[in-house]
């Protein structure tokens, strides 16, 4: 079982008792408001998703390493953090990343925090060689996230996403196993 954990945080994979929770976060409308691909809306295909991961997390060749991310005073729930394996080459991993959390927790770098605790288990133990993410432009707060973390924005897409009823533009970053080597050092 993956356990993490940073000054204020646990983070942690996903146990059967967190299926509640897990449903809770996922088909919250603005938790997911940037997710809407992901969001659950129905306990039965919320509990198949759920399956998946824990199935999963016992798998050799892992695909998701989403975890339950938590507050180390209260045990309250925060959101979900991690990556999706997309490749896997003689290198190593490419991985895309993503966060989502809970309105309360917005602005107080419980993300920035997490997001940097993941990126130093993918790169210093999990033979990840790249992470990728993004979002659209006008989520500020996730786009700042990347860039506290050290993330290269790679380009620009105007109009490339509809999103509640427009298109929207789309900011893409990365980061390399070498250039966070170069920054942690």
């Amino acid at each position: 079982m993956l356990y993490l954990e940073t000054p204020r945080l646990i983070l942690r994979d996903y146990v059967e008792s967190d299926f509640v929770a897990y449903y809770r976060l996922k088909s919250d409308p603005i938790v997911m408001y940037y997710l809407q691909d992901i969001r659950l809306f129905d306990e039965e295909s919320g509990w198949a998703d759920f399956q998946r991961v824990l199935e999963d997390r016992q798998n050799p060749d892992r695909t998701f390493y989403f975890l339950h991310m938590e507050t180390k005073d209260s045990h309250a729930q925060v959101g979900s953090i991690g990556y999706t394996v997309t490749d896997r080459t003689p290198l190593g991993k490419r991985v895309h990343a993503g966060y989502f959390t809970y309105p309360r927790f917005w602005g107080n770098g419980y993300v920035t925090e997490a997001f940097r605790r993941v990126l130093e288990f993918a790169f210093t133990q999990d033979s990840v060689a790249l992470v990728t993410t993004g979002c659209l432009a006008e989520n500020r707060g996730s786009e700042r996230v990347m860039q506290k973390c050290g993330l290269v924005k790679e380009r620009e897409l105007p109009n490339l996403v509809w999103h509640d009823g427009k298109l929207k533009t789309r900011l893409e970053y990365r980061l390399f196993k070498s250039e966070y080597m170069k920054q942690v050092h």
